[in-house]
Formats: structure tokens, sequence, C-alpha cells
């Protein structure tokens, strides 16, 4: 884990104990910090009462502490915590301002913080992919992975890519980012901000922390990102700004986890990002191609009889959907699930790909109103029966792509669990299929 001198002597409480909270608490306890803690967990309480006081930090006297460490999931709009943290006028922090704290004591390295609202996994991923292959000492973590403080400090020369949510950034104070990179901004999350201004201005915070001599991209020609990069522009203080909205870069056909309009934006990022540390495309082209994506993410699990199946459940919002829409010319749409929008208009330029849509979970409904006209619609409500009967209809070289673009919570616990489930019943439609053909082929 990340320990540091910085730690040393100063009090801190944690309030929840899950992967960032108990990396958070190791990391501290190791470092020689006094700490408080508590979940609302019984188990994970009684876990670290011999490293942490266990006490609920809105019951505690909280002066003079050093600092409030939340997750990130802690909403500080709602939260009495906020409040809390200022009469007792005591800063409220995450994870990443600690790893940003403990730099200085840390092997000398470099960071690539990476935001937006669409794609910051896979171009987090893929810019870890493309330094490890190019022979350079490489961790990623924030909203990806392990957290950043459970991991080994890499030795000197190393980099740290750093996936970074708004809700992290808004708990993050003074990482300085040696290149900083925003995808894009769409609406989301709107529940935790006062207006789409204050979630975009969110996402831009990462630039106002990062250093005059470090590298700022941009890779989107969204107003809200196009508004970000002209305002850093206009401050002159950073003068390494790169804008890749409109550049190029061919071979994306050869590039087989990378498909559609999306991932070529997020390649190109990634490209500008690696270029800013020094690589060269003799070093990044071979990788683009070596790549194996993400789990959940435009994933291919399976194709049989001529038809591919693909997983794209991380698609949480209409935004992310609508490119993966593009990424094939005959698709079986499954969408579906806890609406984060009431209309699906990032979808809408590409409906032409779709042959059939299946509507699944709780956006059913509206969701049918929405494609009627456009597109064939089958209401399905679960997922099973979405795959059954899309396999049903489907026919060589058409895909059959999940991609739901809608959060998971209304049926299951995470996108996670909703892309197995998806993985789960392609697979018995395939192992169904398989055995009647067997059977079919025995009566003969």
């Amino acid at each position: 884990m990340i320990v540091s001198p910085a730690f040393a002597g100063k009090r801190y409480a944690i309030l929840g104990l899950a992967r960032s909270g108990m990396a958070v608490l190791e990391s501290l306890h190791a470092s020689g910090a006094e700490l408080l803690a508590w979940d609302n967990r019984e188990e994970l309480r009684a876990s670290v009462a011999d490293k942490a006081r266990i006490a609920d930090p809105l019951e505690s006297d909280l002066a003079g502490y050093d600092a409030i460490v939340v997750s990130p999931g802690v909403p500080l709009n709602s939260h009495p915590i906020a409040q809390k943290a200022k009469a007792d006028g005591v800063p409220i922090i995450g994870d990443i301002e600690l790893f940003a704290q403990a730099r200085a004591s840390l092997p000398s390295h470099r960071v690539v913080g990476i935001t937006g609202t669409n794609g910051k996994s896979t171009t987090t991923a893929l810019v870890h992919h493309i330094l490890e292959s190019a022979g350079l000492p490489s961790v990623m973590g924030g909203n990806i992975g392990l957290p950043i403080l459970s991991q080994e400090p890499l030795p000197a020369g190393g980099v740290y890519v750093l996936e970074l949510s708004s809700y992290q950034i808004d708990l993050t104070a003074s990482l300085d980012c040696d290149v900083a990179l925003l995808l894009n901004i769409s609406p989301d999350h709107l529940d935790r901000y006062d207006s789409f201004d204050s979630y975009a201005a969110s996402k831009a915070r990462l630039f106002d922390m990062m250093g005059s001599d470090h590298c700022a991209i941009f890779a989107s020609d969204d107003d809200k990102t196009q508004l970000a990069l002209q305002g850093l522009r206009d401050l002159g203080r950073v003068p390494n700004i790169v804008d890749t909205s409109s550049r190029q870069i061919a071979g994306q056909p050869d590039w087989p986890s990378l498909q559609g309009p999306h991932n070529l934006q997020n390649a190109i990022a990634a490209v500008a990002a690696v270029e800013a540390l020094g690589i060269t495309e003799a070093q990044w082209r071979p990788a683009l191609a070596w790549f194996a994506g993400l789990p959940h993410r435009m994933e291919r699990i399976a194709e049989s009889s001529g038809i591919m199946f693909v997983n794209d459940s991380k698609a949480t919002n209409p935004a992310s959907t609508g490119p993966a829409l593009g990424a094939y010319p005959k698709i079986h749409w499954i969408l579906g699930g806890l609406p984060k929008s009431d209309n699906l208009a990032e979808c809408e330029p590409f409906f032409e790909n779709v042959v059939r849509a299946y509507t699944i979970g709780e956006a059913g409904a509206l969701f049918g109103k929405l494609l009627a006209g456009h597109v064939p619609v089958e209401s399905c409500e679960m997922m099973l029966t979405a795959v059954q009967r899309a396999a049903a209809n489907a026919r060589p070289g058409e895909v059959i792509l999940l991609s739901p673009a809608c959060a998971s919570f209304d049926q299951f616990r995470d996108f996670e669990a909703r892309g197995n489930c998806f993985r789960c019943a392609v697979n018995s439609v395939i192992e169904n299929k398989l055995a009647g053909s067997a059977h079919e082929e025995g009566k003969r």
C-alpha cells in the first residue's frame, strides 16, 4: 500500500468502510495517523476496531481533526456530514486527495488524470495498456480497479493513471496532474448537482489544480467541453493545451476492442495522453490492436451461427449508448432499466442501424413510446426474454447488443450484475440452440 510521513500524527475521521474507505484506513494507520472510523455495517466496524476509534462522526466532536474522509458515493449535497464538517471547521476529502498529499514522499513519477461523462474507464485502461506495452511502470486506479492507496508505490519513472469521477474531483483539492484529460460532458448525475452547469464545472476543476508546465487535453466538441477549454485558454495559465476533437487516426478496423465512433474518440484521446508522456507512434499503434477492452463495455462475449453478442452494460445513459449503436450496421438492441432522462435524443442519429429493439425494466414503456414509428419494438421486461427473442429474430451478420441507456438499479445491483445476467442468458440461448440442433441431427 501507499504510506506517507505526510499523515503521521494527524487525525482523520473516516466515514464508510467499503473498498476505498478500507484502503484509506489501512494507509493512514500504517502512516501513523490517529483515526476515528464508522460504517453502518457492524461487521466492518468490528474488523477495524484495533486500528481506529469506532464512533459515528455525526455524533463526535471533530474540532481539531485534519480531515473527514468520505467515499465518493456519499452525496455531499444532501448528507448531514457536510453540515457537520462545516460546523466543526474540518475539510471533507477523499482518497484521491490523500494520494495527492502523499505524492511528495513517493519515488519520482507522473500522473494522468482522466475525467468525462462517458468513456473514462475504457480510456484509462487503454492509456495504462499502452504505457505497459511501452515498458513504463504503470498502475491504474481512482474510479477503476483497486483503490489507489491500496496499491504498491511505483518505482521511479512510473505513471499513475487515474479515472476520476466528478464526485472524486469534488473531494480533491491538490491533485496536480502531469496530463489532465477531459473526454466529454453530457447531462448525468444531476441528482447530485444544482444544475448541468454545476456538474460541468466539477469536471473542469481538474484543470484548476494542475501546474502551468503540464498538459491539458480536451477530446470532444460538445459545448461544455469546449467552454472548459476556452476558459483555460483565456486564463493563459496552462500553455500546453491539446484539442483532439477534430483529430483523426487511421486504422480503427484493426482494433477489435475499440469499435464505434465513441471508441475512436477514446483511442485518439488516449494517444494524445501518452504522446504527452513521450510515447511514440511506433509504440502506441501496435498496442491499440492488442487492447483487450473492458468487461461490460462493448465486450464481444460470443458468436454463434454468424450472430455476434455484445455486452455494453456500462452504457448507463443515452449519450453512452448512442455511439455504441453506430458501431454496427444491423443491431438487435436490448435497452432499458432505471431511466436517467425522458428521451433518447443521443441515440436517434443511429436508429437506422437498429433492426429491432427489445425493452426491459422500468424504462420499458417509456422507451417503447419513444421508439414507436422509428424501429420495431418488443416489450420483454426481463433480460432472458429479450435475449431469447433477439436470438430468434437475428440473422447471420447481425449483432445482438445490450446497451441499456439506463442505470441498472431497478432490477440489478449494478451494471456488472446486469452484464453478467446478459452473459448467462446468451450462454443459455446458445446451449439450447446447439442442443436442439443436435437433437434434430440425431433424428435424421
